[in-house]
C-alpha cells in the first residue's frame, strides 16, 4: 500500500505585473488616500548612525532596455550590521533606520533609487564575516518567480576577496556583476541584467 505523503502542494507561479504597482506602491501609481505615502519609501527615520549613501539603478532586459515597470525591494542590516528584526539577537539595530526599502522604477528611464547607509559586515551560518552587502529582490512584468541578488561594494576590495558566498560562485569572472560602481559622494550605481552579456548573478533562496 502506498503511504500518502503529508505535503502541501507548490501554489502555481504567475507574472507579478502589470498592476504590481497598483497593490504594493498605490502613490506611484497616482492612486492616492491609500498610504501616506508608499510603504518601503523611506527607510532613514531620523538621526541615523553611519554613512549615508544613494544607491541608484535600472533593471536591463536581454535587449539591453531598461525595465520601466519593475518594482525593486532591498533588505540589509544597519551600519553596525545588525538587522531591525525581533530575530536579531546579537544586539538592538538602530532605531531611525528600517532595514527595508521598496522601490519603482521609473516610467521614463526605469531607474529606481535608494537612500540608506551603508551596511556593517554580518556573519555567515558558520560565523566567518560577509562583505558588506546589500539584497535586493526584483519583480516585474513577465517574473514568474522574484530574482533575489546582492549588491557589494567597490571600496570593499580584501573584504569582498574572503566573502564566503563571493568565493563559492563558479565562475569568478561573474562576481564583477555583484560589484556597484562607484559615482563618488556616497552615490552607488548597480546595474541589474536579467539576460545576455554580464547577465546579473542571481541565488536561488
Amino acid at each position: 500500500m502506498v503511504q500518502p505523503l503529508e505535503r502541501l502542494k507548490e501554489s502555481p507561479s504567475q507574472t507579478a505585473g502589470p498592476y504590481v504597482h497598483i497593490g504594493c506602491t498605490p502613490n506611484f501609481a497616482e492612486i492616492e488616500g491609500v498610504y501616506p505615502q508608499d510603504l518601503g519609501h523611506e527607510m532613514i527615520t531620523g538621526d541615523v548612525q553611519g554613512q549615508r549613501i544613494r544607491i541608484t539603478g535600472r533593471v536591463i532586459d536581454g535587449t539591453g532596455t531598461p525595465l520601466r515597470d519593475a518594482m525593486i525591494e532591498i533588505w540589509q542590516p544597519d551600519a553596525a550590521g545588525l538587522f531591525n528584526s525581533p530575530a536579531e539577537t546579537r544586539g538592538t539595530a538602530d532605531p531611525n533606520f528600517t532595514g527595508w526599502g521598496r522601490c519603482a522604477s521609473d516610467m521614463t528611464t526605469g531607474e529606481f533609487a535608494f537612500d540608506t547607509v551603508k551596511p556593517g559586515a554580518v556573519p555567515f551560518v558558520d560565523g566567518r564575516m560577509q562583505a558588506p552587502h546589500v539584497t535586493l529582490w526584483i519583480v516585474a512584468r513577465g517574473i514568474n518567480l522574484g530574482l533575489h541578488t546582492r549588491m557589494y561594494f567597490p571600496d570593499e576590495e580584501a573584504a569582498n576577496a574572503a566573502d564566503p558566498i563571493l568565493s563559492r560562485i563558479e565562475h569568478q569572472t561573474r562576481v564583477e556583476t555583484l560589484i556597484g560602481e562607484d559615482k563618488g559622494d556616497g552615490h552607488i550605481h548597480f546595474e541589474i541584467r536579467l539576460q545576455g552579456h554580464n547577465e546579473t548573478v542571481f541565488f536561488d533562496i
